[in-house]
């Protein structure tokens, strides 16, 4: 990893760390918590565990000054002894609802560096996603791949549990133009914008004599997306009229997937703007994010144009 990210003496804990998320004892890990969190997910045991686990190893990293999570309310205050010049905004166990039928979840994080003068608070992390300089995701499926995204591009790794190490495996990754493959919750088709359902009447029944897109919908942002990166095509989350604002939320979801899909050569939006040049008012907002291949995005873009000017 050393040769291809210049913030791998900040992170070094981090990334040597990560693989402890997938090694927990099988009894803590499985069924809830018995509580629901800031943003009235229900909680898992797991989320418990690997969110103290990831705010630990940030704090012993001697990296970050101030740490958002999806877990926590409010962010955290690194104590001034162990603060570092970064801000980090994680969801530590995307897709936690596919827990316990064991479908592939993952780890999000978006770092920035604190701009501010002064002391260290919830303020130094509502920055837009521009700023960013890093973004990743950990997944842990047939194997645990930490991809991360620099400024100057995206790089895969591989854990070798053998050795405990990541080891590079793709580097400078570019995702295609023009993928064929749709991705979206269509269980909430009944709410579902005209363009959105205008999209997918296009993908499923092509005009143009073309084969129809295929449809895959994990339910984890983070398996969601990683194949959309490898195999092209489009993720989908928008607005709804049962979610107005969406529903993913931006500093810790939304902003490190953008970040990632464009430094990769793609898209992402929220049918208004790019997700990138948002302003975040608060630290749990939420937004619409579509997500993918440059044509099929920009393909939904025309549609929303379209439906817009009536």
């Amino acid at each position: 990893m050393k040769e291809t990210c210049g913030l791998e003496e900040d992170f070094e804990p981090i990334e040597t760390n990560i693989n402890n998320l997938c090694y927990t004892d099988t009894l803590l890990c499985y069924g809830i918590a018995g509580s629901t969190n800031v943003t009235g997910d229900q909680v898992k045991k797991l989320d418990v565990l690997s969110n103290d686990m990831v705010i630990n190893m940030l704090k012993s990293s001697f990296s970050a000054c101030v740490i958002v999570s999806e877990e926590n309310k409010e962010a955290v205050i690194v104590e001034e002894d162990r603060q570092g010049k970064y801000v980090v905004c994680i969801d530590p166990l995307d897709g936690s609802s596919n827990i316990d039928c064991l479908v592939s979840i993952g780890t999000i994080f978006a770092i920035y560096k604190k701009v501010s003068p002064g002391a260290p608070c919830e303020k130094d992390a509502l920055q837009p996603g521009r700023n960013l300089v890093a973004a990743g995701y950990a997944l842990y499926g047939s194997a645990t791949m930490l991809v991360l995204a620099l400024e100057s591009g995206v790089n895969c790794f591989m854990l070798d549990p053998a050795i405990g190490e990541f080891i590079l495996v793709n580097k400078d990754v570019k995702i295609k133009k023009k993928g064929n493959i749709y991705s979206l919750n269509e269980g909430y088709a009944a709410y579902f914008d005209p363009a959105v359902k205008e999209y997918l009447e296009k993908k499923k029944f092509p005009q143009d004599g073309s084969s129809p897109y295929g449809s895959r919908y994990i339910g984890s942002m983070v398996a969601d997306v990683h194949r959309t990166l490898v195999y092209g095509g489009i993720f989908l989350y928008p607005a709804n009229s049962k979610s107005p604002k969406g529903k993913l939320r931006l500093l810790y979801e939304c902003n490190p997937m953008a970040f990632i899909i464009e430094k990769a050569g793609g898209m992402a939006t929220t049918g208004k703007e790019a997700i990138l040049d948002i302003m975040p008012e608060n630290i749990h907002e939420r937004v619409p994010i579509v997500l993918g291949s440059s044509e099929d995005v920009e393909e939904y873009l025309a549609l929303v144009k379209k439906h817009s000017a009536k």
